[in-house]
């Protein structure tokens, strides 16, 4: 197959239009002795020979199905249906990119419709874009929502340091070279200290849900104080933590945002994952990103369309209020698959399998000698472990001598946090790797 569709007669006339007369002549710029250059190459190699190399490469990463996992902090262990990857593989949904013909991309904007939906279900709002790149990506726009809201009157971002930390290092960089001011992550603020920073300049306040730690904090009477003081309160949330607690919709929040690799996207080793972005209806004009909408043809059949969407995201740079245009189209399907497979009932027992093991691997650990675990508040699937030892030594110790990648260390971000462990169980760890990772750790304090 010829993978270079044009004949040396469309080339000619393609040249001539442009006043040269051979492909050659285009590379005149390119000194002659430096455009085919000798290349220190090994000796190519055969298909086989390549495989055999990768998964040579391969086994040196330590992965969920050699290695009991207990590492979280923003990206989860959690099951995915193999039908979640025979539906997403098909040719039509994962060659399929952008529906801006409604007549024939109706397949993939039902699919974003039925995101959007489900989405709304679980927060608890009542519209939700499809999507962006990531959970940070979607704190970033949630801030330039606030920003616009404010019509640019307000210039004052609270975030609360229990957000993810690369999180809050993306929002920085987004919003480099802009005047606006980021308060109350930089130290050891509580709900209440977040709240005594709110004033007429605030335009967002953004809290965790359950937050970095996997503690739960109290969000009743929150957003009435937040809009008491005119600002808008964005919610960080884990999407499984929905299918058992309270929705942020319910708690008054105007944006919920997250991090959607714990619906049916794997692990990857950091990617590709998924931004999710939810919002009041006051607000959904303001968001990036696709928003698809139901309706009728005019035959008075149900159609998909694209709607509520400003083109000049797309060629009216400085009228755009953000540089999303496209979103993670395979990414979001997958969320669909995986919410509609599992439903409501089944995200809730994967919150509650998951809430109940990491409660009895909290109670194992805490009490070995040695070992505290933080029951300051209350926890969902991750929590703070006090260690006698340095988190990395530990871990390593987890790694090569009992196959367990261990939990994250807080201390590089936290410095009051030193020598303290971010334990993450999900439904996916077993009793026994459960009761083996506590016996590893009480020989790794010895």
């Amino acid at each position: 197959m010829n993978y270079i569709p044009h004949t040396d007669t469309d080339r000619q006339v393609m040249l001539e239009a442009i006043g040269v007369e051979s492909i050659e002549e285009l590379f005149d710029a390119v000194p002659e002795a430096h455009r085919f250059p000798e290349l220190n190459l090994p000796r190519p190699f055969s298909e086989m020979e390549v495989l055999a190399e990768l998964h040579e490469l391969q086994s040196a990463n330590a992965n969920t199905q050699d290695y009991a996992i207990f590492l979280g902090a923003g990206a989860y262990n959690h099951f995915i249906p193999s039908a979640v990857n025979h539906i997403l593989l098909r040719g039509e949904f994962y060659t399929a990119y952008t529906p801006y013909q409604p007549e024939v991309s109706q397949g993939t904007l039902q699919a974003i419709f039925e995101y959007q939906s489900m989405l709304c279900a679980l927060t608890g709002l009542d519209a939700a874009n499809a999507s962006h790149y990531d959970g940070a990506t979607s704190l970033a726009e949630a801030v330039i929502v606030a920003l616009n809201h404010a019509r640019g009157k307000r210039r004052k971002i609270i975030l609360s340091p229990g957000i993810h930390p690369q999180f809050r290092a993306v929002v920085r960089t987004y919003m480099q070279g802009k005047d606006v001011e980021f308060v109350g992550d930089e130290g050891q603020a509580e709900i209440d200290d977040l709240v005594a920073m709110l004033d007429d300049d605030t335009a967002m306040l953004a809290v965790g849900y359950p937050n970095f730690f996997g503690q739960i904090d109290d969000l009743n009477g929150l957003a009435e104080k937040v809009h008491a003081a005119g600002a808008l309160l964005a919610v960080v949330a884990d999407p499984i933590a929905l299918g058992l607690f309270k929705s942020p919709g319910e708690l008054g929040a105007d944006m919920v945002l997250g991090e959607g690799q714990s619906l049916g996207i794997p692990l990857s080793f950091g990617g590709p994952y998924l931004g999710y972005f939810a919002c009041t209806k006051k607000l959904v004009r303001r968001i990036s990103g696709r928003i698809i909408g139901e309706t009728e043809d005019n035959r008075g059949q149900r159609a998909y369309v694209m709607t509520l969407r400003p083109r000049e995201q797309d060629i009216r740079r400085e009228k755009a209020t953000s540089n999303i245009c496209s979103n993670q189209g395979l990414m979001a399907l997958a969320a669909s698959i995986y919410m509609a497979l599992m439903g409501k009932c089944g995200l809730r027992k994967v919150a509650e399998l998951s809430y109940h093991k990491a409660h009895y691997a909290a109670q194992q650990i805490d009490a070995l000698d040695g070992f505290s675990v933080d029951t300051s508040k209350p926890f969902f699937k991750e929590f703070m472990v006090k260690c006698p030892k340095p988190v990395a030594e530990i871990n390593e110790f987890l790694l090569h001598e009992w196959g367990i990648i261990g939990g994250y260390d807080l201390g590089q971000d936290y410095p009051h946090l030193q020598d303290t462990m971010l334990i993450a169980v999900t439904e996916m760890n077993t009793r026994e790797q459960i009761d083996a990772l506590v016996d590893a750790l009480k020989e790794a304090a010895a």
